[in-house]
């Protein structure tokens, strides 16, 4: 009898450790559902679709401006220094200056500019169009805001900031720059967290369905923290594995004291 307790308790611990080690494969069900297209939505897409087409520039940011016509320089008459006052760096991609806190961006030639409250495209056509009026003939000036950003977290392959390099930037060309989502996220629930940090706004998107490839809401805007949960899988078998931890040592000195306790009442 004592003996068969003790067969029954050892293979408890082997049941437990074998199936609680075992590792839940997830396989990623993206696009696989038919699901509307979310064509009524007006109350949450409120400020969605837009990207960073109608960001406003702000104090410290960061602009990157080139005359197309020149890619070198704005203009011939641009010093040779690699900064200046207006924290100026040249680069292949062109130069970059900060927004001061007055809102001016230095330039050269044509000083200072306010830019602070303007859209990119509305800065880069008062650029264009003080150069062409003071400086240069017919100039075609290209205008990117490179500080703007996003930060992916949780289940995915590369957690991180990412620049938002395009006006439109979806959450999917997002999620293949960062490598793609691990084998424990849930695509059914994945969290845009967007807008002011004391009362942010909450978007829940769903890649399971083919009709969410059509949601304006997946378009990025700055700042937003992109974050995917893990799948009730995976959630499982992190519980079994933290129970295993726990409770296997226990079951292992009940087992040892079992097993003496049988050898000395034999």
């Amino acid at each position: 009898m004592r003996f068969s307790t003790t067969l029954i308790i050892t293979a408890f611990i082997f049941i437990v450790a074998t199936f609680s080690s075992c590792s839940l494969r997830q396989q990623q069900l993206l696009f696989k559902e038919r699901g509307p297209n979310p064509d009524s939505l007006s109350a949450v897409l409120k400020n969605s679709g837009n990207g960073t087409s109608d960001y406003r520039i702000r104090s410290q940011d960061i602009l990157q401006i080139r005359n197309l016509q020149n890619i070198k320089y704005i203009v011939e008459e641009t010093p040779t220094s690699q900064s200046n006052s207006a924290n100026t760096t040249i680069s292949q991609q062109g130069q970059t200056y900060q927004v001061e806190d007055d809102g001016n961006v230095a330039l050269p030639v044509i000083g200072r500019i306010h830019v602070a409250g303007l859209t990119r495209t509305e800065a880069m056509k008062l650029i264009e169009e003080t150069y062409r009026k003071d400086v240069l003939k017919d100039p075609i000036i290209d205008l990117k805001i490179v500080n703007l950003k996003v930060t992916l977290l949780g289940e995915i392959r590369t957690q991180g900031n990412y620049p938002l390099i395009k006006d439109k930037t979806s959450l999917i060309e997002m999620i293949g720059e960062a490598g793609g989502l691990t084998e424990k996220a849930n695509e059914k629930n994945i969290k845009i967290i967007r807008g002011d940090p004391k009362n942010p706004q909450i978007t829940e998107i769903d890649l399971s369905k083919t009709g969410t490839l059509a949601d304006p809401r997946l378009i990025l805007q700055n700042n937003d923290i992109i974050y995917i949960a893990e799948n009730k899988r995976a959630v499982k078998n992190d519980q079994l594995q933290n129970f295993n931890t726990t409770a296997q040592p226990l079951l292992l000195i009940l087992n040892t004291a079992l097993i003496i306790y049988t050898l000395i009442h034999r």
